[in-house]
């Protein structure tokens, strides 16, 4: 299990350690739609992607980052973004309620490692009937915080993310960017 994990914090681990750069603010969400990743949500500005392949004791799987960096906004996220990555059949399903209370406890066990950070908060969820967990991780010697809505869809782990300054981890951008996630509708 442990081994799996490793592949969940590298493009995570990359886009937050990115030094922040200089983006223009967009006023007005956008809808992104990835089709490859099968899921809309909606973003304050351009969403970035990143592919990173990681070799895992599965064979090589690929991590998918989309991101969008807002610096210099005092009163929003810093980051908001959308991690997902395929496992290969029966290493972790939706359907397996055992083996994703295992999956999410070392998911999130992991995540704060990977930033030495302290888990806040944590509790089960689901997106669109599919099984997740919310959490949230304060990190940067308590600076920063991350909140984290991370669920499988079949064998398709989803992490849907924001990061912002601790006196502006509660705001509306949020909850926005969290809710507006939606799969897409399976194709027919």
């Amino acid at each position: 299990m442990k081994q799996l994990l490793l592949i969940l914090i590298p493009g995570f681990f990359m886009v937050i350690a990115q030094p922040l750069r200089g983006q223009v603010f967009a006023e007005e969400w956008k809808e992104f739609k990835s089709v490859e990743g099968a899921f809309r949500v909606m973003a304050p500005g351009e969403i970035t992607e990143k592919n990173d392949t990681v070799p895992t004791a599965l064979g090589e799987l690929i991590y998918h980052t989309l991101f969008n960096q807002t610096p210099g906004i005092p009163e929003g996220n810093l980051i908001y973004m959308v991690s997902y990555c395929d496992y290969p059949e029966g290493a972790v399903s939706s359907d397996s309620t055992d083996l994703l209370r295992d999956f999410f406890d070392a998911t999130v066990a992991a995540a704060a490692n990977s930033v030495a950070g302290e888990v806040v908060y944590q509790a089960k969820d689901e997106v669109q009937g599919f099984p997740g967990r919310r959490w949230r991780i304060d990190y940067m010697g308590g600076k920063s915080v991350i909140r984290t809505l991370a669920f499988v869809a079949g064998s398709r782990y989803y992490a849907v993310q924001t990061v912002a300054h601790l006196q502006r981890n509660t705001n509306v951008d949020t909850d926005r960017f969290l809710k507006s996630f939606r799969l897409l509708p399976a194709k027919g």
